[in-house]
């Protein structure tokens, strides 16, 4: 730290000289030239105050800010900041010369020494910036890099240009830049050409051989970054776009990323009803099982924005409670905000160990998220399933009324729907055991919510797809025909909360999740997002259906059925359930027998519970 303000210090030092001599030389250049047209001039007077004018303008400077410049970002903004900066002291030099009578130099000769000056001031401040660009053309002129087209000839897209400029690990050419504003076509920007409307992007990658896009279009719609990039993945061209400045956490700089395939699916986000979210979780001491996880984790970080008394996370595996407790624990130093963040580690089928951690910090709201959820895994590892999955659920869900908490919430999943797997029926006897506690005046309200597939969650269809394109593929499907519903892992948890929110007490809220996405489109797209040629540079394989996997996840809302009740949001539902006693679920049963069971018993087992569990693959 020392060291950098030495240096700090250094380099105002050397632009106060730079700007001594720049001020000095106008003068003299003003003196050649009456000289050169004869002029007399008092040159004694001058050299009498020429030092005044040069302190003057030196503390002027500084108070201005100009040496607080980043002198290697210098823009547009820093060169009229300059030109202020000098008008506006030789405007009262020239009052001064005007009301003390001191003539050292005629106040017509400003009208000279002044642009003279913002020059010669700019000059050395732009030097890094003009070498730059010099060097960067020269370096284009002999690169390898990638043929870029940049959409949107705005601000959004010079600033794309700088970030290439500044980050050689992009490899990107700006070739052209293309633009709906046709003031601006034929115009060139940063030194590129404006060569067309952006409607033509097409014929424009054929004719300049481009080979990646940039969209830098602030605010764009998803509807239009859809259009979009469904136009350039069909040229199989990799497609970047410009991060919106409001998505880049405090401090960072410019950032250009992928077009991400979460992007491109055509459904609408959910809205949530912020404030009564935050009512609902401010001042509460809230547990987390599975905190760890794709949902738990993001549960965590939604909560911790929403002033939670305390959050207690609680998963069986410490490398992922420990990044995310790393995670939020930095976003908060930074912000310099108290924090009450607890990390357990534990098992949600060890009851001694769960109910260690309800009497230590009395949790006032739970979400339970720690579940096994992957379905071929699951097949083969039936009672481990049963284990974590009712087990603990029922461990968690009657320790919740044992020490009052107000609402329990279970993470649940659209594989409960008439399972043919036994993750989907140990998630419908979950939900059954939830419902079952909400019995014989319960002082805690339960509910459960139900949602589809969770994009770039661990375990799903989209991180492995990605793997397999950098492995050089093949992508594999397992069916053609095969389709599933998506949401975002935001908008996943974002439901969760509304749901704790509306939960009065033995709800299953669904979600009206548009139109299932076909997986072999799927794959498709995200090879084309790389670059690359799907069934040419990386095959698709089919390769049958999973132990346990459905062609088709049967729709969460029916809305011709009229078996769901519809809640304040419009996105989510709830199913009419059915009444559930203790007995029907033989969970002392399970308890007592579960070790001794094998993987298919267990399965028979759970069918007896649901009725709506048809296996299939066994």
């Amino acid at each position: 730290m020392k060291n950098t303000k030495t240096q700090r210090f250094i380099q105002i030092l050397m632009y106060m000289l730079l700007d001594v001599t720049a001020i000095t030389v106008t003068y003299l250049m003003a003196i050649f030239m009456f000289s050169v047209i004869d002029i007399t001039f008092d040159y004694n007077l001058l050299v009498i105050c020429l030092p005044i004018v040069l302190a003057f303008k030196l503390i002027f400077f500084h108070f201005a800010g100009l040496y607080r410049m980043l002198v290697n970002h210098v823009g547009f903004e820093d060169v009229i900041k300059i030109v202020i900066v000098s008008v506006l002291s030789n405007v009262v030099i020239v009052i001064f010369i005007a009301l003390s009578g001191i003539m050292f130099m005629y106040k017509s000769a400003f009208i000279f020494i002044t642009p003279v000056e913002i020059g010669l001031l700019a000059l050395p401040r732009l030097s890094n910036r003009i070498i730059t660009y010099i060097k960067t053309n020269m370096d284009w002129s002999k690169a390898l890099g990638r043929r870029t087209l940049i959409v949107g000839a705005g601000s959004a897209g010079e600033m794309v240009v700088k970030e290439v400029y500044r980050n050689k690990d992009l490899n990107n050419i700006p070739v052209a830049f293309l633009d709906d504003d046709e003031n601006k076509i034929g115009n060139r920007l940063s030194g590129i050409k404006i060569v067309g409307p952006i409607s033509e992007i097409q014929t424009f990658i054929d004719e300049l051989n481009i080979e990646e896009v940039i969209i830098a279009i602030s605010e764009i719609s998803q509807q239009k970054l859809r259009d979009l990039s469904e136009f350039v993945t069909q040229k199989s061209i990799r497609i970047k776009k410009l991060i919106s400045m409001t998505d880049v956490s405090e401090g960072e700089k410019t950032k250009i990323i992928d077009v991400k395939i979460e992007d491109l699916l055509n459904r609408e986000e959910i809205r949530l009803e912020d404030e009564h979210i935050k009512g609902f979780i401010q001042g509460e001491t809230v547990l987390i099982t599975g905190g760890g996880g794709s949902i738990g984790s993001e549960l965590c970080r939604q909560i911790s924005e929403l002033e939670p008394k305390q959050i207690v996370i609680f998963d069986i595996y410490e490398n992922n409670a420990y990044e995310i407790q790393q995670e939020l624990l930095r976003k908060f130093s930074k912000r310099n905000v108290a924090f009450d963040l607890v990390v357990r580690i534990g098992s949600v089928y060890n009851l001694k160990r769960l109910e260690d951690i309800y009497k230590e910090f009395k949790p006032t709201l739970v979400f339970h998220a720690a579940a096994y959820k992957h379905v071929p895994l699951m097949e083969d590892s039936a009672v481990e399933a049963v284990r974590t999955n009712v087990i603990g659920t029922h461990n968690a869900a009657s320790l919740a009324k044992k020490y009052k908490v107000k609402k329990f919430v279970l993470v649940s999943s659209d594989k409960a729907v008439r399972s043919t797997n036994i993750m989907g029926a140990t998630k419908r006897y979950a939900e059954l055991i939830v419902q079952e506690q909400q019995n014989h005046d319960s002082k805690t309200s339960f509910a459960a919510v139900r949602f589809g597939n969770v994009l770039g969650s661990n375990g799903s269809v989209i991180p492995l797809f990605k793997k397999q394109i950098e492995d050089g593929g093949p992508v594999t499907v397992t069916h053609e025909d095969i389709t599933r519903y998506f949401m975002t892992i935001p908008e996943a948890v974002g439901l969760i909360l509304q749901s704790g929110v509306y939960a009065e007490g033995g709800e299953v809220f669904i979600l009206d999740m548009g139109e299932p996405v076909r997986i072999y489109e799927l794959a498709e797209k995200m090879i084309s997002l790389t670059g690359l040629r799907p069934h040419e540079d990386i095959k698709i394989e089919i390769t049958g259906l999973r132990p346990g996997e459905k062609l088709f996840e049967e729709l969460l809302v029916d809305h011709q059925h009229g078996e769901q009740n519809k809640t304040p949001n419009e996105k989510i539902y709830i199913e009419k359930q059915r009444e559930v006693e203790s007995n029907d679920l033989e969970l002392k049963k399970v308890l007592d027998t579960l070790e001794g069971m094998n993987n298919l018993e267990i399965k028979e087992f759970v069918g007896s519970i649901i009725d709506t569990y048809k296996r299939n693959g066994d």
